[in-house]
This record gives structure tokens, sequence and C-alpha cells, in this order.
């Protein structure tokens, strides 16, 4: 006998069992992958983000983007209904069709104050 014969190991249930569920576990992954790398397309080019929408409302600069609803550059926290429609704590017991008309009720509502910058956390 060879050395090289005497180094290989002898095929065993166990080392069979092995290699063959290798291969199932490999050709499963391929099958749940392959309608995804199908279905894949061309990459999207990225599109520029919307500006912000801008105003100046009572002497109050308003700035409304993708990042949420700023008042003089403090945020102005803003939850969404479930209807589609706004609010927010300054005035949250009345609805608003967009964020910028919330912005404008909250501006009127705050009158002279400012927004904080950032609520406490509570411990």
């Amino acid at each position: 006998m060879s050395s090289a014969a005497s180094a290989a190991a002898p095929l065993t249930r166990r080392a069979l069992l092995r290699a063959a569920f290798t291969a199932a576990v490999l050709a499963g992954t391929a099958a749940a992958l392959a309608p995804v790398l199908r279905a894949r397309g061309p990459r999207q080019t990225l599109t520029p983000a919307p500006l912000a929408e801008e105003e100046t409302y009572r002497g109050r600069h308003i700035a409304v983007d993708d990042a949420g609803v700023r008042i003089d550059g403090r945020p102005l926290h803003v939850m969404r209904r479930a209807d589609g429609s706004y609010l927010s704590g300054i005035n949250h017991f009345q609805s608003f069709p967009t964020r910028l008309e919330l912005a404008r009720a909250a501006v009127d509502e705050l009158g002279t104050a400012q927004l904080a910058f950032a609520a406490p956390h509570h411990r």
C-alpha cells in the first residue's frame, strides 16, 4: 500500500451522511435565492432628496422636509395619525392635513415663545 492510500480516511457512513447533508443545504439555499436573484433588475440610481419646503410665517422660519419640521431651526415633534393627518405636542387636540399647516398653527400657538431643542429624558 502506498502512503497516500493509507493517509486517506476510509469512507464511513458518517462521512457519507455529512456530505449528503451539506449538498442538500447548498441546493436548498440555491433554490431559495434563485427567484430573488432572478427578479433583481438593474441597480436604481439615487435621486436627490427633495428640497425642504421653507417659508417665513409671522416672522418665524418654518422648514419641512423628510427629516421633520423645524421652527426657527428647532425641531417640532410631529405625529402622523391613522387618517393621514398630522398633530403635534403644541396643539394635540387638532389635526392638520399637511405638516406645513401644522407648523403654521404651532407658530400661531407659540406666539413669541421658542421651542425647546430637546425634551429632557426621565430616568
